[in-house]
């Protein structure tokens, strides 16, 4: 699949510095912060790209900066990505200075220029549009109303863009610049200042979708934690957010845009691009700082809040690779166990249960259907390999199952590298496979009277 995707826009650098705050300034009722760290990363348009590569995509930039150091650190920041940046004299690039403070941003600074940009640049940017549009699939207008887009500007590249989907973020109290735009995402308050409609219940939203689907073609409205709203067929629909937790905003419309321009790439309708963006968002709003959400890390959002597909779950060993590669930079602790788990019953349940307890993260590696022939026979096992993984995957407790063919799970341990090995109780004074890997081995004894052998010998039974 083709993800290339064009962002034109203000672009600046967020540049944040960060400290603790233990004493209050004898000079003023104000705040001592104690910087420990500085840090600086793409800002405006510049967070639309980072969380477009983030996903996946490939990425190109046109903006207009000024010719200063500022505008030097954004170009390194934009390393590999395609760049099309045309800086004016006597421009200063944007810089948004934050101070932040046990989570908390205490102050933001903001030195820049907002004038329009020059005709000349308006002219050098619709002639590079020109020669570069049929390489990408999709634009997105990133609008930070820093002077870049313009009215006469915008309206030009939505015209020489009019084969593509162009995405708008939106700033400013008239969007007739956006018209013939194929979707915009302004904000509550941002559609109250176009439509001079306060959105206070279904009614008010749905007028106020109304009015902006006279200007693009999928009007949506973003409502902080109440989600994203949109209009069909003269129908409002809602899809709520899926956010846990929230500790910075800065830059949650961006990571919606991207994410549904990702989404609409990859075939997706557009209320599966917004459910989607719901979900990126959710991981982004957890972090602090303008910060992206891997492919990884949304998957990971979604198991945690039950919404992934149980396929998700079932992975191979490169698959499971990379998977802990990534759980290990987490910290995560990861715990191990393995077993044929042919019929599944009370006593497998209760002690997947206790082992997912140990730790973060259950990987639980599962016989082949020829490896368990060989260890228990040519009738066994009642189930395939399939039905055992998904019945399994399915389960709260289990994290990842990993089909393996070797007679024992060793070269698949000695892959994953887990803190906690676990095995039934039945191993007591016996060698546990995999125990010289693992930091640490746990026993879990079985529940009497349940177990795979006599499932089977009721079954027959009763036949």
């Amino acid at each position: 699949m083709s993800k290339k995707v064009l962002v034109i826009g203000d672009l600046m650098l967020d540049h944040y510095l960060w400290g603790s705050c233990n004493r209050i300034s004898p000079e003023a009722p104000v705040p001592i912060i104690e910087v420990s760290r500085e840090s600086t990363l793409l800002g405006g348009c510049g967070n639309v790209v980072n969380n477009l590569k983030a996903l996946g995509c490939s990425v190109g930039v046109i903006s207009v900066v000024g010719e200063d150091s500022v505008a030097l650190e954004i170009e390194v920041l934009l390393n590999q990505t395609t760049n099309y940046i045309i800086k004016e004299t006597n421009r200063k690039t944007s810089k948004k200075s934050r101070i932040i403070a046990s989570h908390q941003q205490v102050i933001r600074y903001d030195n820049e220029t907002i004038n329009n940009i020059s005709e000349k640049s308006q002219s050098l940017i619709i002639d590079k549009l020109k020669s570069i549009i049929d390489e990408y699939d999709i634009v997105i207008l990133s609008d930070y109303a820093k002077g870049v887009l313009t009215d006469n500007l915008t309206q030009q590249i939505i015209s020489i863009a009019k084969d593509k989907k162009v995405l708008i973020d939106p700033k400013g109290d008239d969007y007739s610049k956006y018209k013939g735009a194929y979707l915009i995402t302004p904000n509550k308050s941002e559609a109250k200042k176009i439509t001079n409609i306060d959105i206070i219940d279904n009614q008010s939203l749905g007028e106020s979708l109304n009015i902006l689907s006279s200007i693009v073609e999928v009007p949506l409205i973003t409502l902080s934690e109440d989600g994203i709203a949109l209009l069909q067929n003269n129908k409002i629909i809602t899809k709520p957010t899926v956010s846990r937790e929230v500790y910075d905003v800065t830059g949650a419309g961006d990571t919606v845009i991207a994410s549904i321009a990702y989404a609409l790439l990859d075939n997706k309708n557009i209320i599966e691009a917004i459910e989607f963006a719901n979900l990126v968002a959710g991981v982004v709003v957890g972090k602090l700082g303008s910060a992206t959400a891997s492919l990884d890390e949304i998957e990971e959002y979604k198991s945690s809040l039950h919404k992934s597909k149980i396929e998700a779950h079932i992975k191979d060993f490169s698959q499971i690779s990379k998977v802990v590669e990534r759980l290990k930079k987490l910290n995560k602790k990861i715990v191990f166990t393995n077993g044929c788990f042919d019929i599944l019953h009370r006593g497998h349940v209760s002690y997947l249960d206790t082992a997912k307890s140990y730790g973060d993260i259950l990987i639980l590696g599962l016989n082949s259907d020829d490896s368990i022939k060989r260890l228990k026979g040519k009738n066994r096992p009642i189930n395939t390999q399939d039905d055992r993984a998904y019945i399994l995957a399915g389960l709260e407790s289990v994290d990842f199952v990993v089909p393996f063919s070797e007679d024992t799970p060793y070269n698949l341990i000695k892959l994953i590298q887990p803190d906690i090995l676990v095995k039934g109780g039945d191993y007591h004074n016996k060698e546990v496979v995999g125990s010289d890997i693992a930091k640490e081995v746990r026993l879990v004894d079985f529940i009497d009277g349940k177990s795979t052998t006599q499932t089977i010998q009721k079954i027959c039974k009763i036949e």
